[in-house]
């Protein structure tokens, strides 16, 4: 087991104290005699602590670090305080010397490590007392939880309990306890992991919680407060898991630099976006931030697990990343059953996710450094997509030619038909004809793709009678459809039409999926983009049957039912 202690300067998590009911009874229910509190002490936590020889160390770094005037205050603590005997002038002038160097560089005070990893890891708020059978889990300052037993805290040995102040209650130890950081705090102490650190942390603020800070009083009308609590913010924490919280264990797959350099790379081939039309500088730096964010972001989007969905008996199996998606809930969320994006299978056998790790134990899991990367791409971001042609906002207005083009009309698949749930979502788009010697056309977005990534497309055409099983026999005629690709360089210049397929002839009374394109790749990405940027692709469909075939012969019909198009990660199974 790794750890870091008060000598290894961290960059973490500034979180409140949290009260715990179970511990915090009314004053004179929770310190009546029964409890086993000596007699009191008139005197604040302060007072005491810094009039007490044995406790002058600990008291030195106190001084020294400003947090004498919050023990001093009516504000209501637990202070567990090594004594002399286990804690040197030395150490104190270790603590002393990293509290400046880091009060130096800016760091606000909770997140000197100095006060987060000593001070904040020896002090609570609220009362605590123990008697024969204590055994609480109680959250220190620094978010940590500690064991409080009737005989030992932190694992160190308790000297003297339940020693009652007008502002809280002492407890001395044998020992100070040593500070474990959990998994986002301890990217930091590993050199290995600079890289996946700095870009975490870089999404990072604080926000000030009255309610946590410790107030001081008013001066010219304003609190001042003693302790001021900043509670750590950040947004990838609900992208990829809370790695930050105390009260929640799991287990993530940290990338070496080496690792995250060629990941990088490689991945932001994947994230080029085309700059828009007369586009300013507030759009060039919204594409740029979406370039820097989107590479490093997916790599890390399966590798957070929850230890809570991921029990010891399941995990040797399927381990399941925070971000899979339940098999009742896949084909909502992603069109199909048979995908398992972020659950790796067999994760400790070679090649799986967790094979070859280096693994540290934190306060709230474990890191598990990884020299090699074992989750592909193919399990996380790039997957199957399916474009329902009759969601509206798949289908691309086409303005040039809109009084030629008939309006696209939804068909829905009744329940009794023969071709339910064999319809994607159990519906289609018609494109018809306005007139007879019309040929129809619609046009449909390739949402969600990323550039120079290989996608096998598919066209899935419906045959008349899914809508309507009396449908007549010119209408069950097949189609011959031609399908064209339109798409955006990577310079935002738009390219020449790209025909697909000349004349494809459909079959009748049959689901008919049609491979329009294998290995078709797009220069510009339309993943994440905001409401009013289309993606960047589209596909044009349109009748190639001709007048004779459809009028005269009665061979073919220029109705074109479109069920939805695929998109296939290439040689995907």
């Amino acid at each position: 087991m790794k750890y870091n202690n008060i000598y290894n300067k961290v960059i973490g998590v500034a979180l409140a104290a949290l009260s715990l009911t179970a511990c915090t009874d009314t004053w004179n229910d929770h310190y009546d005699a029964a409890s086993g509190m000596e007699n009191g002490v008139d005197a604040t936590l302060w007072e005491t602590i810094s009039t007490q020889d044995n406790l002058s160390n600990f008291a030195k770094v106190v001084k020294a670090c400003g947090y004498d005037k919050a023990l001093n205050s009516s504000q209501m603590f637990t202070a567990f305080v090594p004594t002399n005997d286990s804690f040197s002038e030395a150490q104190a002038d270790s603590v002393i010397a990293i509290y400046q160097a880091d009060k130096a560089t800016g760091k606000i005070e909770r997140d000197n490590a100095a006060i987060k990893e000593f001070i904040h890891n020896h002090i609570t708020l609220y009362n605590y007392s123990v008697s024969g059978n204590s055994n609480d889990s109680i959250v220190m300052m620094n978010g940590k939880y500690s064991v409080l037993t009737s005989s030992t805290f932190g694992g160190q040995k308790i000297l003297k309990a339940n020693v009652l102040h007008n502002n809280g209650v002492l407890f001395t130890l044998n020992d100070k306890v040593k500070y474990f950081p959990n998994v986002f705090e301890y990217l930091r102490t590993d050199p290995d992991l600079d890289s996946v650190a700095s870009f975490l942390h870089g999404y990072s603020i604080y926000e000030f919680d009255a309610e946590q800070s410790v107030p001081g009083g008013i001066v010219n009308g304003q609190t001042v407060y003693l302790d001021s609590v900043f509670m750590l913010q950040n947004d990838l924490f609900r992208q990829i898991g809370r790695i930050n919280s105390e009260d929640s264990t799991y287990w993530m797959v940290a990338p070496t630099n080496e690792v995250w350099k060629n990941l990088v790379e490689e991945y932001s081939n994947y994230f080029v976006y085309a700059p828009e039309k007369g586009e300013g500088e507030a759009a060039k730096r919204e594409r740029d931030s979406l370039s820097y964010l989107y590479p490093r972001l997916f790599m890390l989007y399966g590798a957070v697990f929850s230890r809570t969905n991921n029990p010891d008996a399941a995990i040797q199996d399927s381990a399941m990343s925070v971000n899979a998606i339940p098999y009742q809930y896949r084909e909502n969320t992603y069109g199909f059953t048979d995908v398992a994006y972020y659950q790796y299978f067999k994760p400790f056998m070679p090649g799986g996710v967790f094979y070859g790790t280096e693994n540290t134990t934190t306060s709230n899991g474990q890191v598990m450094k990884a020299a090699t990367w074992n989750i592909d791409k193919r399990q996380t971001f790039y997957q199957r997509i399916k474009i329902e042609a009759e969601y509206v906002y798949n289908q691309k207005e086409d303005t040039t030619n809109k009084a030629t083009i008939e309006p696209l009309n939804t068909v829905r698949v009744q329940s009794s038909n023969p071709f339910y749930n064999k319809v994607s979502s159990n519906s289609y788009v018609e494109i018809a004809p306005v007139t007879p010697s019309t040929h129809p056309y619609a046009k449909f977005y390739l949402p969600y793709t990323f550039s120079n990534l290989a996608y096998d497309a598919y066209v899935v055409i419906a045959p008349a009678i899914a809508g309507d099983t009396l449908a007549s026999e010119a209408q069950r005629k097949p189609n011959k459809i031609r399908v064209e690709l339109e798409y955006t360089k990577a310079d935002g210049s738009e390219a020449k039409s790209e025909v697909l397929l000349s004349s494809h002839e459909t079959k009748a009374n049959v689901m008919d999926t049609i491979l329009i394109k294998e290995g078709l790749t797009l220069p510009a990405c339309s993943y994440g983009l905001t409401d009013d940027k289309k993606p960047k692709a589209a596909i044009k469909i349109s009748n190639r049957a001709s007048n004779t075939e459809a009028n005269t012969r009665k061979t073919h019909t220029k109705t074109i039912r479109v069920d939805c198009l695929i998109l296939k990660p290439h040689g995907e199974n």
